[in-house]
């Protein structure tokens, strides 16, 4: 993940109006984050019920996204669409992100089932079981991390994507 700091952050959300940005509240320890664990920067407003934000790295340049969390819960346990970690140690929710430019002004949205607190990265990170003899699990991590920020970048691309 790209360093950020304050100033940067708060010009790079592309789906939100000067009011929304304004209310942003950073996430607590922004000073402290530790970039280089990160593919991308989530956190979820203390201060705001039910918005959350992420900061995707998208060819190189910073690109945020506000997030709403759904209402309901699911019914049953959901797989992050993400990081795709299948031993969660972690809630997952539905959040809803208004589509950019004129198609998010007539409330167009699209949803995505992501970790609750954005743990995604510390999910890919963590290194996976052998699951055979040879098996390369620090290229297994790395394929897993590749995978996170593409996919990620694709569901920022998909919200840019009315512009």
């Amino acid at each position: 993940m790209l360093p950020l700091d304050t100033a940067t952050l708060k010009t790079v959300f592309a789906n939100a109006s000067r009011k929304v940005v304004a209310d942003i509240t950073l996430p607590v320890g922004f000073d402290t984050i530790e970039w280089s664990a990160l593919d991308y920067l989530g956190w979820v407003d203390p201060k705001i019920k039910r918005r959350s934000y992420v900061v995707v790295p998208v060819d190189g340049e910073p690109v945020g996204i506000v997030l709403r969390q759904a209402d309901a819960s699911p019914s049953h346990r959901a797989q992050c669409s993400w990081c795709r970690d299948v031993k969660l140690p972690n809630e997952v929710v539905l959040y809803s992100a208004q589509r950019a430019g004129a198609a998010g002004r007539n409330g167009d949205t699209i949803a995505i089932w992501v970790c609750a607190e954005f743990q995604c990265s510390a999910n890919v990170r963590k290194l996976p079981t052998m699951a055979y003899i040879g098996f390369d699990v620090d290229a297994a991590r790395e394929e897993r991390m590749r995978m996170l920020r593409e996919r990620s970048a694709g569901f920022v691309a998909e919200v840019l994507a009315s512009r």
